[in-house]
């Protein structure tokens, strides 16, 4: 089937780790040379469209524009737009986070902000989590960038923001408002953003938990590759299968 567009995965689908997959990079200029839409679509908080961009042509030669690069700071932030519930935020998460924030015209208040969001952050303290927990205790809207409660590194399965999410939820006695994969928040923004409809894009990625469940949750079609998270060895107890498998992208027809 032809698709008029394509949310693809970073990591596990076009490189892992540090190493790029050839088959991904190929993926990717095919798309560029067919002058197909594509929307890179990621996790990623710490990290700044103009960040991955800039690591894509450095470590392994693929040129993208910033507009082709949706992460889940950015969905946070229409997001927060949409809510209506104020300008202040707290934030628990790094730079790739905080600042685009900041940039897009909400100021810092650890006293009593409307928002507390909560991503990705090496750096988390104890006093962090507490500020964070009273400011939602006292109403501020909880929201977590994504639910990935790990990151696969090469020391193996490390916290992610999931993790840190999980426990403000226990601190607090509130679920978060969860925006990244596999969510509809961030597929209904990628949408808008790429300017097609859910039947005419294909959601590509290589973890099943987020990448495939956000089509399979949000109506659209799904391509898993078996280069990262998800392995063959899994595939035939999954509950609902993917639209397609593939080994390698180097398998997919345009």
């Amino acid at each position: 089937m032809r698709y008029n567009g394509y949310l693809v995965d970073l990591d596990g689908t076009i490189y892992r780790g540090k190493e790029i997959i050839p088959a991904g990079k190929r993926f990717v200029e095919t798309l560029q040379k067919k002058d197909i839409p594509f929307l890179f679509v990621t996790n990623n908080t710490t990290k700044t469209p103009e960040d991955v961009v800039q690591r894509l042509k450095n470590e392994f030669e693929i040129r993208v524009e910033p507009e082709e690069v949706y992460t889940a700071t950015l969905a946070t932030i229409d997001y927060m737009r949409d809510a209506k519930r104020g300008s202040s935020f707290y934030a628990i998460g790094e730079s790739g986070l905080i600042q685009l924030i900041l940039q897009a015209g909400f100021t810092w208040n650890e006293k009593d902000p409307d928002y507390v969001v909560v991503g990705l952050d090496s750096e988390v303290t104890y006093d962090k989590l507490t500020t964070a927990t009273l400011a939602i205790q006292q109403g501020a809207l909880f929201i977590g960038t994504n639910p990935d409660k790990n990151i696969p590194t090469e020391r193996g399965l490390v916290p992610g923001a999931g993790s840190l999410i999980a426990l403000l939820e226990t601190s607090t006695q509130q679920r978060a408002v969860y925006i990244g994969k596999p969510e509809a928040i961030i597929m209904e923004k990628a949408l808008e953003q790429i300017e097609l409809t859910k039947q005419e894009v294909l959601m590509v990625g290589d973890n099943y938990e987020t990448d495939i469940q956000s089509g399979i949750r949000n109506g659209l079609d799904s391509l898993l590759v078996l280069s990262g998270f998800t392995t063959k060895e899994v595939v035939p107890h999954l509950p609902i299968k993917p639209t397609y498998i593939v080994d390698s992208l180097d398998e997919w027809t345009f």
